[in-house]
């Protein structure tokens, strides 16, 4: 497992922008890692993820257009820049990384239980 830390929550206006970081605690470590978000009083979703090497990505459809996740140099930070935001995007927002194999470098991940490593959450809010 990895140690991760997510940080660029906040409040803001349906229509605006934030950026998420989330920072893993190796810089070696061969990490395909994610985005997932969970509601009040609903399922921890899958947002978007990211793989290893490559830049491979695929987004939920509810975000797709809006959210890019990306890898920073060093890869052990990702990002997820989020656009044009709406009331429901209203969530915890978690980072999730799981440890691949070289074959699996490209490789993305939609299942929690698919990955091992979970950070604390950071909170976004979208007001009307």
């Amino acid at each position: 497992q990895v140690r991760l830390v997510e940080s660029g929550g906040g409040l803001v206006q349906a229509g605006g922008s934030l950026k998420l970081s989330c920072k893993a605690g190796r810089t070696d470590s061969s990490n395909a890692m994610g985005w997932f978000r969970q509601a009040p009083e609903k399922e921890r979703e899958f947002v978007a993820a990211i793989s290893w090497i490559g830049g491979t990505t695929v987004y939920a459809d509810s975000v797709k257009g809006r959210f890019t996740i990306s890898r920073g140099n060093p890869g052990n930070t990702i990002y997820l820049q989020m656009n044009s935001l709406k009331t429901e995007d209203t969530a915890v927002y978690y980072c999730a990384a799981r440890m691949v194999s070289y074959s699996n470098r490209r490789a993305t991940y939609k299942a929690r239980d698919e990955y091992n490593s979970w950070g604390q959450g950071t909170q976004v809010t979208v007001s009307s």
